[in-house]
């Protein structure tokens, strides 16, 4: 059942129920609760079927990023999200066009897609030269795509670097890929990830990247050991051009079950109006649980 038939026969079953006249149904038709909010699915959820060409250019699989898009318009979704990591790391303009044209013919928008960039190499060094390269590229493949949003990474850096200057790094080479990105009208959204799971951390990466073109990817399952994990993400919700959903949340760095009804009214509260995407990474078949997720998340937003 698609997400819209899904909500339909919610919001029908709910005024059946509740009518008991004309004026009795406009008015719970009238005061039924809207939300900005709308549903996606990341293909990194169906990693464990999609060809891996992060790993190996040569990857094979007999589930490609064009069976993720129809298999995802069978449940109860309004867009996808793709990876980088599942498509050729040149990905040919023919095979671009026709995801974005299978998409459509779907019934789904491409709501953003994903990176494995590592920004926190020196601006001057060959490696960042690599690493904005392939950001660069995927910058324009992507915006062929159509895609409004790029998940990004701040990134990890090597070790024995210190800390602020790898801050200072990310900073500028973030600044110069959002330039690129906003030539091509598409936003960078930085995930709270790895070397950013402080939330001080990350806020000051943020703050120093002033433009329109820039956010923050509120990545709820990735937050350094605290006690109240959402309290930090209450901080960055605010501040969220990209919201990536999971089932599970560090508690004192131990994962838990994610408390997905607060997850969802932060992210409301905040005033985020967009897509909620699920990312799911847990050991349970994702053909199984996704579903069953994807249910429970149709039914709060």
């Amino acid at each position: 059942m698609k997400r819209r038939e899904f909500i339909t026969s919610t919001a029908i079953a709910a005024s059946v129920m509740s009518c008991r006249s004309t004026s009795q149904t406009f008015q719970s038709i009238s005061g039924i609760e809207t939300s900005n909010l709308k549903l996606s699915l990341a293909a990194y959820s169906l990693r464990s079927r999609l060809p891996n060409f992060r790993s190996s250019a040569d990857a094979q699989s007999d589930f490609q990023m064009e069976d993720f898009i129809r298999l995802a318009s069978s449940w109860p979704i309004d867009a996808v999200e793709l990876t980088s990591y599942f498509l050729p790391q040149v990905c040919p303009l023919e095979r671009t066009n026709g995801l974005k044209k299978l998409a459509h013919e779907q019934g789904l928008d491409i709501s953003g897609g994903a990176i494995g960039n590592n920004f926190s190499y020196d601006p001057k060094s060959i490696e960042l030269s690599r690493q904005m390269s392939y950001t660069t590229q995927w910058i324009k493949t992507y915006a062929e795509m159509g895609v409004p949003v790029i998940r990004v990474f701040a990134g990890k850096p090597d070790k024995g670097v210190d800390q602020k200057k790898a801050v200072n790094n990310i900073i500028e080479n973030m600044k110069r890929a959002t330039d690129i990105a906003s030539d091509y009208g598409v936003i960078l959204a930085m995930e709270n990830h790895d070397f950013t799971t402080n939330i001080d951390r990350f806020l000051d990466i943020v703050h120093a990247i002033d433009s329109p073109w820039f956010g923050v990817n509120f990545d709820s399952g990735n937050i350094a050991p605290t006690a109240d994990p959402y309290k930090e993400l209450e901080r960055i919700a605010p501040l969220a051009v990209n919201v990536q959903l999971k089932v599970a949340i560090p508690i004192n760095g131990v994962k838990q079950e994610a408390d997905i009804p607060r997850l969802i009214s932060i992210i409301k509260d905040s005033g985020y109006k967009g897509y909620v995407v699920l990312e799911y990474e847990e050991n349970e078949d994702p053909m199984v649980a996704v579903p069953r997720y994807l249910n429970q998340l149709n039914t709060l937003i």
